[in-house]
């Protein structure tokens, strides 16, 4: 199988970015941004599930690397939730919300200095609900980010109940080329699964482990569809440790370092003269990429 990618001006092809869902793995993500701008990778669209939202929302706002980097290694989880009464939730994540709104330059999808979509899941539908173009970015992130049973759904101004993304779309390669990206990457934080975890010893664990491998092939489908997939090597760390921000960061920053060089292929300018000018590269190296 070829693949073509076509150099839409001088600069080259737009450059989108997938972030996955996976809680304080996500943090991961940040060592991904850093890299991006010591290589000089440039951004043009990013697209992002539950914690990839926060961090794509963030660099989509108008926020360094180095910035996202701060709030990443001093997030607490109390920054995000708070207990409730509600029979929908064990915690409202309301502070998410306010936390973006007191931290972030603009909160508006209207006034992003990079295009950027969240991804939701309408809960009475099952529908991903894709979030971009105008509205409050605030309110969507944290729909993005409201695990259900855990944190109470979130209500939208349709009066949906919107819930986590990562339930329909937790790497949102297909999302990211619908905001323009000819060349994506996807940051999959997810992909060594939980080793940290042995076999179940109870329902609960079973459950756990049937959710990781639904989760696993649904992913699978939307990895095919990248550029380049970047797998930071995290699944000895657990979902909740946020205070392991430094390993995060460190092993995002490692797996990116690795993907650059073929990142760098595919975004080579065609020449001005030659607008027919196009390249291909075999099936096999999008996989090496990939892994």
């Amino acid at each position: 199988m070829w693949r073509r990618v076509v150099n839409r001006d001088r600069r080259g092809p737009r450059l989108g970015l997938a972030l996955s869902g996976g809680a304080a793995r996500g943090i991961a993500h940040v060592g991904v941004l850093k890299v991006f701008q010591e290589a000089g990778l440039r951004v043009d669209c990013v697209a992002g599930t539950s914690a990839g939202a926060l961090v794509g929302g963030a660099l989509a706002a108008g926020m360094t690397p180095g910035e996202i980097e701060e709030i990443g290694r001093n997030l607490r989880w109390r920054d995000l939730g708070r207990m409730t009464l509600s029979r929908l939730g064990v915690q409202s994540n309301a502070r998410t919300e306010e936390y973006i709104r007191a931290r972030f330059p603009v909160t508006r999808f209207e006034e992003l200095a990079v295009p950027f979509a969240a991804v939701a899941t309408d809960l009475r539908t099952g529908a991903a609900v894709v979030m971009r173009d105008a509205g409050d970015l605030a309110l969507a992130i944290r729909a993005s980010c409201a695990v259900p049973g855990w944190y109470v759904p979130v209500t939208d101004g349709q009066g949906r109940q919107l819930v986590d993304g990562g339930l329909v779309a937790n790497l949102p390669v297909s999302v990211v080329r619908a905001l323009g990206a000819e060349v994506v990457v996807a940051v999959d934080v997810n992909y060594e699964g939980a080793k940290f975890l042995g076999p179940p010893t109870s329902f609960l664990g079973v459950l756990l482990q049937s959710f990781l491998l639904v989760q696993h092939t649904a992913v699978e489908h939307q990895r095919q569809l990248a550029d380049v997939c970047i797998s930071p090597a995290v699944g000895h760390l657990r979902w909740d440790e946020l205070e392991r921000a430094e390993e995060f960061i460190e092993a995002g920053a490692l797996a990116a370092r690795a993907a650059v060089p073929a990142i760098k292929e595919l975004l080579e300018p065609q020449p001005a003269e030659d607008p027919g000018w196009f390249s291909f590269r075999r099936s096999r190296d999008r996989q090496a990429a990939k892994d």
